[in-house]
């Protein structure tokens, strides 16, 4: 079976990215190393642009759009990171966008996306299909519809950050990379497995929504309810159709972490590295800190997904971390 990405693609979305998304700082901590008596190499994407690592497949996206699809502009469907992605690369391409969100998405998400010039739609996320909303919207209007993880541009781009972390941090045996839909472990896992063929590649999904893990156990996708987590990012039923057979192809294994151990990993960045990294973001380190997984005397590498989180739901969580 043909995968839906190649190590070129990831090579070649990361020279259309150069000069816009930023070079994201590869963190070490010793006190995370002390803890885990692994050395850990934390690639902090709660610092790239909008916030997340979800800038880089949408830039690698809509820079690919013909001159026809410019003028109509993009729309997508997100609970914030990829909605701010896409509204913050069409702004820079000159282009209209759209964006579906869920009512109860975080108000710093919903206003952030607003800021960068996009029109958005609201939905409930417990009654109405998104992707049946955001696919009616783009026949409507003419507008080319760029879906969260699953689409081989937005796969694509993503890997980069695995690319980067690799080139900056050397060789890793082990990465750990958050999952919602997988599209940015079917990235990061190309990559990986292109540059450290024996590094092993493992997901960490919430405890509540762990579709993939369940996808992955049963060898066939896998649908759930709308998982309640605070990991909101990561509040995706199932994996994609193109995402899947990636994960299936280089992905080890798949973990989840509760959200009490995402709240204390919170703590942890903050505390430590001084670091304000969302829920969602969190799930990587979670596995590591939390001892989910084994990593004493290995090299890992951590994907921080994202830093999103208004200030006082940030609060309130590290509160109750104490």
């Amino acid at each position: 079976m043909t995968l839906a990405i190649s190590f070129a693609d990831i090579e070649a979305a990361a020279a259309r990215l150069r000069g816009f998304a930023h070079r994201t700082p590869v963190m070490t901590s010793r006190t995370a190393d002390e803890l885990t008596g692994a050395k850990l190499f934390f690639k902090c994407e709660n610092l790239q642009k909008m916030g997340a690592f979800k800038f880089r497949g949408a830039f690698n996206a809509l820079a690919q759009f013909t001159l026809q699809q410019r003028e109509k502009g993009a729309i997508a469907y997100s609970s914030g990171n990829h909605a701010q992605a896409i509204a913050l690369a069409a702004r820079l391409l000159g282009m209209p966008a759209v964006i579906v969100m869920p009512q109860d998405a975080p108000p710093l998400k919903i206003a952030a996306t607003r800021g960068y010039g996009a029109e958005v739609i609201l939905y409930d996320r417990y009654t109405q299909d998104r992707e049946a909303l955001g696919r009616q919207l783009a026949s409507e209007r003419g507008m080319t519809l760029i879906p969260p993880y699953d689409h081989p541009h937005v796969m694509a781009g993503q890997g980069t950050a695995a690319l980067e972390l690799i080139e900056d941090a050397g060789s890793l045996d082990l990465l750990l990379v958050c999952v919602g839909g997988g599209g940015l472990i079917s990235g990061c896992a190309t990559a990986a497995k292109h540059l450290l063929p024996a590094c092993r590649v493992i997901g960490v999904e919430p405890e509540a929504g762990n579709d993939v893990q369940q996808s992955l156990r049963k060898g066939e996708i896998v649908h759930i309810d709308v998982p309640r987590t605070i990991a909101d990012g990561a509040q995706t039923q199932h994996a994609g159709q193109l995402t899947f057979p990636v994960i299936q192809a280089l992905v080890d294994d798949v973990l989840t972490v509760s959200d009490a151990q995402l709240v204390r990993t919170m703590r942890f960045f903050m505390e430590r590295m001084k670091l304000v990294v969302e829920p969602t973001g969190c799930l990587g380190a979670a596995a590591a800190l939390e001892g989910v997984l084994p990593v004493r005397g290995l090299r890992v590498g951590v994907i921080v997904s994202g830093g999103n989180i208004d200030a006082e739901r940030y609060a309130r969580l590290l509160l109750e971390a104490r």
